[in-house]
């Protein structure tokens, strides 16, 4: 056991170099209840649907929530929604981290030692008191050397799984509308301008409307025979949450017909496209174009994100393509890193990885099972790595 706790520690966790607690800031932890916890993060910068307890406790229901925001000088400045998950047989238990932690302020001048004073406290109650393994994975980073990523490796997490497609693809939102259709690739342009002469009306709807997109859903999901691994199981309960991080309904009419519809989380300063359902009508007028762009004005009118994110591929080739011309020359495609995780227990980093790697395997296994039932609905692309290295 010491010999591969050795090697899952050695020379790929990089550098052990924890900061003396003089060089970060000092913090006080407070666990909040889930309904208090959904209130205090709808106002943080870095704010996402996976940190939401109402979206947390209904995706992953085998799991314990544990919600810890962060003070300094009497001020919350960031949080993270912690999920405590059993390992099989109950042989031990890791904290998961997903997106998080969360900056309140994403642009202070100290905010990565606010992020790296976090990442100390998890430790210390996860790894060093409670005996876990702390398992991290960070967002795509608007910045191409993706810091937070690289400031966990120095600090001595290891390298775990990466995702099967990990790129994302992200519009820039603060553009005028001559600068956002000039930055668009010139065939999504073209598309956008027939759309634009189709006669389709776009309208944002409120929660009573959830009903008439789910029927879209349905039929989308029925008539493309594609097997459904979202989190879609989750929308009655986020669109039960408080407005300020309730997802926004957008539907796209041609006539007196609803032909597309999305559903956009808009709190923090990155938008994120959870949920799209078009009909069978939508492809000849080109209504996700029309949708999608409507969508890019909508946000850069009427919240503070700076970005839209378009979410990944899972390896379609058009989708791809379609997502890569709406980002264009202004925006950016960045991958997710891979997890990283952390023990000071090797029994239970040993653990820990296995379990990740008996996921993993799980993983894969289904994915060819889907491609035995629904050969025509698989990616057309090969998984990838990343263009970054991240080392």
């Amino acid at each position: 056991m010491s010999v591969i706790a050795d090697r899952l520690r050695g020379s790929d966790a990089g550098p052990r170099s924890a900061p003396s607690v003089g060089t970060l800031p000092e913090l006080k932890a407070d666990r909040v209840s889930g309904d208090a916890w959904d209130q205090i993060i709808s106002a943080f910068d870095e704010v996402c649907q996976e940190q939401m307890f109402a979206f947390s406790a209904v995706r992953w229901p085998g799991v314990t929530c544990e919600p810890t925001v962060y003070w300094h000088n009497g001020q919350i400045v960031g949080g993270a929604l912690i999920m405590v998950q059993p390992l099989p047989l109950r042989l031990a238990e890791m904290a998961v981290l997903k997106w998080a932690p969360m900056l309140a302020d994403a642009e202070r001048p100290d905010a990565e030692d606010i992020r790296a004073a976090m990442i100390e406290a998890v430790l210390a109650e996860y790894s060093a008191r409670r005996r876990m393994m702390v398992s991290v994975l960070p967002a795509a980073s608007t910045d191409e050397k993706h810091p937070a990523y690289l400031a966990l490796r120095r600090r001595g997490f290891s390298r775990g799984s990466s995702l099967l497609f990990p790129n994302r693809y992200l519009v820039r939102l603060r553009l005028s509308d001559a600068e956002q259709r000039k930055s668009l690739n010139q065939k999504w342009r073209y598309h956008l301008n027939k759309a634009d002469k189709a006669g389709l009306r776009f309208e944002r709807v409120g929660a009573d409307a959830l009903g008439t997109f789910k029927q879209l859903y349905a039929a989308m999901t029925d008539r493309k025979q594609f097997p459904d691994h979202s989190a879609y199981e989750t929308l009655d309960a986020l669109m039960g949450v408080d407005e300020k991080l309730r997802p926004e309904l957008f539907l796209v009419h041609l006539g007196e017909e609803c032909v597309a519809g999305a559903l956009i989380f808009k709190a923090g300063k990155r938008a994120v496209y959870l949920y799209g359902a078009t009909n069978y009508r939508a492809l000849p007028v080109r209504a996700g174009y029309f949708m999608h762009w409507h969508i890019i004005r909508w946000l850069r009118d009427n919240t503070t994100a700076d970005w839209y994110d378009l979410g990944g591929t899972d390896g379609f080739l058009g989708l791809h393509q379609f997502k890569k011309g709406m980002v264009g020359e202004a925006g950016l495609i960045r991958p997710v890193p891979p997890v990283v995780n952390y023990a000071d227990s090797r029994r239970a980093l040993i653990l820990g990885t296995f379990a990740f790697r008996a996921r993993d395997a799980l993983q894969h296994l289904r994915r060819h099972v889907d491609k035995v039932r629904s050969p025509k609905a698989q990616p057309d692309q090969p998984p990838y790595r990343p263009e970054v290295d991240f080392e």
